[in-house]
């Protein structure tokens, strides 16, 4: 098939890599379908890494986790804290990267015997980040070593505080820093001003994993396990996939590998708090990457957005089940009640937005806005746009944003440089995602420097847009074995994006209009006789649907997934684009 120009989309076409010779040698020597050795091929996987890449072990991936700057420091004075019966406090950011890094620790140092406690802060009355006020209620409380998981890297002035107290901190933690490091007892983070660890894309709760197998390695090698049972790290990797997945981490190297294992430990069910979630989500089959971002991730995060912060900490340690549900209910209601409250805010924010629609960058601020939404809000205009977007909730003159970037579009170093020229409070990130405190007087000056400062990188992004496929379908080809070849190559997210393909000539034998804005699509092949499901969401009323409603054939790109309806599974295509068959 030649490569369509004419497109629903505006945007061409590309084959993701096609290498004939390649894609054959696979095939013949791993014993793989060449739908599956194609898609290998555009992922740029060598012959002799596809069994590596078929079936990614921590064997494989997982590095020494002392090649990471103050890992030994940060070990040594955990075991302290342990041998020494010290109260240990963990203190963990309020979204679902921050929830499983504490459950982490307190899972495993609870195994240990040591005295540990969790605190979640609240994400409205005490904002991001470990603060002086918590601090100081954290060593009433007796605690002698503070852990700040998934925030802290530009916590100076609380770590000061507990510091010159005699109480330690160490900090675990993945958000880039700039300038000088707090003066912490051990800051562990791949992405300090001064590391070269090749690991940068780990979320927090896979730095966190690392230190527990260094500090697992640690005791070990001090006989500790010689008549105490170790701790079965294996068994945490539920958690480790989930937060991974829900920070919006590159499913490459080792994540992949945390990811791919710990999909199987969930799908074991030996976590109740997940388990519970689950029947509330109405999770009927195992999980995969979709379930971990889109069912149980948002129900976990509602917590700190309009809920008790803590509570996600508390269903993925629980051990009651009475309790476990009901914490579960009580999530899946603030949840219901933060996909109102975030409906609101995104029709106001989208209204701005598209008066920005030309600009490199989007940075849109108002009153009212709940902060607990507005990263998704971020997200949202981010995908409408393509582009990056910042949403500001303004109060009392100052305004907590939020932010959501584009592949190639470093928005964590252009926070980072806000800072240092004086335009924020404060700010943080990484190159995704990022967030920070502005003076409304600031806002517009903010909105130029963003601008100024990541236009060329945007425009490098715009231009070079394209839609990417893996290969060839037939309407009869799509089915349910062709669902379980492809899985092969999962999981699937970010950095290894679920394949997408085309049906060339693909007939439109029915189409009809779903609750007012989707298309449900009847395609065949020539002959006639295999007839395949489709849908094209949002379609009603753009270009997509428009051909859809009109055209007899059609090139249609997409993705195909499983359906699961009234207990029968069947394949069914997501549509994407459509391309004019001349």
């Amino acid at each position: 098939m030649q490569q369509p120009t004419h497109t629903a989309s505006a945007l061409p076409w590309r084959l993701r890599r096609e290498d004939a010779r390649s894609t054959l040698a696979i095939a013949q020597q791993h014993g793989v379908s060449e739908l599956v050795a194609g898609i290998l091929v555009g992922r740029n996987v060598a012959v002799d890494e596809v069994p590596q890449f078929l079936n990614p072990t921590l064997r494989d991936y997982l590095p020494d986790p002392f090649h990471l700057l103050d890992m030994e420091k940060a070990v040594a004075r955990i075991i302290r804290a342990v041998e020494g019966k010290e109260r240990i406090a963990i203190f963990g950011d309020y979204d679902v990267d921050g929830a499983t890094s504490t459950t982490l620790l307190m899972e495993y140092l609870g195994a240990m015997g040591a005295d540990v406690v969790p605190y979640i802060p609240d994400r409205m009355l005490e904002g991001y980040g470990p603060t002086e006020a918590a601090f100081e209620k954290l060593m009433e409380g007796g605690a002698k070593l503070i852990i700040s998981v998934d925030c802290g890297t530009l916590a100076h002035a609380p770590i000061a505080l507990a510091q010159g107290r005699g109480v330690d901190v160490l900090v675990l933690d993945h958000h880039l820093s700039s300038g000088a490091l707090p003066n912490a007892h051990a800051i562990v983070n791949p992405n300090r001003v001064d590391e070269t660890s090749p690991h940068t894309n780990l979320a927090a709760v896979g730095v966190t994993f690392l230190t527990l197998v260094a500090l697992n390695q640690r005791l070990r090698d001090a006989g500790f396990f010689a008549h105490n049972a170790a701790p079965n790290l294996l068994a945490l990797l539920d958690v480790v996939a989930l937060g991974t997945v829900c920070d919006v981490m590159p499913l490459t190297g080792l994540n992949r590998a945390f990811v791919s294992q710990g999909l199987k430990v969930m799908a074991q069910r030996r976590r109740l708090g997940l388990n519970v979630l689950a029947d509330v989500a109405r999770m009927d089959e195992s999980p995969n990457v979709y379930h971990l971002g889109f069912l149980l991730g948002p129900r976990i995060n509602a917590g700190g957005r309009v809920g008790k912060s803590g509570l996600g900490v508390e269903l993925l340690t629980a051990t009651d089940e009475t309790r476990a549900r009901g914490v579960a209910a009580t999530l899946d209601l603030h949840n219901q009640e933060r996909q109102a409250i975030e409906a609101g805010v995104l029709e106001q924010a989208l209204a701005l937005a598209e008066q920005q629609r030309n600009m490199p960058v989007i940075l849109v601020a108002a009153e009212g806005w709940h902060q607990g939404v507005i990263g998704i809000v971020a997200g949202r205009i981010k995908e409408r746009f393509s582009r990056p977007a910042f949403v500001v909730a303004l109060e009392d003159g100052m305004g907590k944003a939020s932010g959501r970037s584009v592949t190639g579009v470093d928005m964590g170093a252009a926070i980072h440089a806000a800072v240092a020229v004086g335009l924020l409070e404060k700010g943080g990130g990484h190159a995704m995602a990022a967030g920070f405190s502005v003076a409304a007087e600031k806002i517009d000056a903010l909105h130029q420097f963003l601008i100024a400062r990541m236009a060329a990188d945007v425009a490098a992004y715009t231009e070079g847009r394209v839609v990417t496929y893996d290969g060839l379908l037939s309407a009869s080809g799509a089915n349910l074995d062709t669902l379980e070849d492809i899985a092969r190559v999962g999981p699937f997210g970010i950095g290894n994006p679920a394949p997408r393909f085309v049906i060339a000539n693909a007939r439109i034998a029915h189409v009809a209009v779903m609750k007012e804005k989707h298309l449900r699509v009847t395609l065949t092949d020539d002959s006639g006789s295999a007839r395949l499901n489709a849908v094209a969401f949002g379609a009603v009323g753009t270009v997509l649907g428009e051909w859809l409603m009109a055209e007899k054939t059609l090139h249609i790109l997409g993705e195909l997934k499983r359906n699961s309806w009234q207990g029968k599974e069947t394949a069914q295509f997501m549509i994407d684009d459509a391309a004019k068959a001349i």
